[in-house]
């Protein structure tokens, strides 16, 4: 009697870590993030700064970097696929208006890690998947003050995004512990999140606590 083919499972949804768009005390953020990276797994760090000059970029990355690459974890620049390569990241992280991903894959070599937010659109998470993108970000799911956000996908994307793509995808904005589960069920492969870490009121580590027991309830 035949078998019935089994689809290949994915991973568990992991936590994405993005920085605050301004970090005026590197050295105090630096002991933050310890602090959170110790706390629990993050699978990637993107460092999003924001009305910055590059060498205020460079030197973040100079900091940031060994803390999170010493514990496994990613690192990911956002927008500058140049300063990404030049500083040694593990990976860029693309927006609709940013650098192609073809401009992006020459200057940064095959092995890189190139995501592509795509809002609430699966037309251009395909675009991004068929040239090459290593994954997606949908969203923003919730209202965010990190940044100004015109599209609100409904969880739904998810779903039919992992049914269909074998490509991650990111859900990002506004997330919490309260709602990481919720997009985890419907298909999140990472969740990121920012605000939820560095303005918990009981500290970054005590957050990424919360968002790992939230998730591994939802596993």
């Amino acid at each position: 009697m035949a078998k019935t083919p089994v689809a290949p499972t994915r991973p568990p949804c992991q936590l994405y870590l993005i920085t605050p768009p301004a970090l005026p005390d590197l050295v105090a953020f630096a002991r933050d993030l310890e602090a959170a990276l110790d706390a629990g797994a993050v699978a990637a760090l993107q460092i999003r700064l924001k009305d910055v000059d590059d060498a205020a970029i460079l030197a973040a990355v100079a900091a940031l970097k060994p803390i999170a690459q010493a514990r496994g974890v990613a690192v990911i620049l956002n927008d500058r696929p140049d300063l990404a390569a030049r500083s040694g990241c593990d990976g860029v992280h693309l927006g609709q208006g940013d650098a192609s991903l073809a401009e992006a894959r020459a200057v940064m070599g095959r092995d890189a890690m190139i995501g592509v937010t795509c809002h609430d659109s699966r037309e251009l998470a395909m675009d991004a998947a068929e040239a090459g993108a290593d994954y997606v970000a949908f969203g923003a799911f919730f209202p965010t003050e990190t940044k100004a956000t015109f599209h609100r996908p409904d969880p739904e994307i998810l779903t039919i995004w992992q049914e269909t793509v074998e490509i991650p995808c990111v859900a990002i904005g506004g997330i919490t512990a309260a709602t990481a589960g919720e997009l985890a069920r419907a298909g999140a492969d990472f969740v990121a999140v920012s605000s939820a870490v560095w303005s918990h009121p009981d500290g970054p580590a005590a957050a990424i606590r919360e968002l790992g027991e939230a998730l591994a309830a939802n596993a």
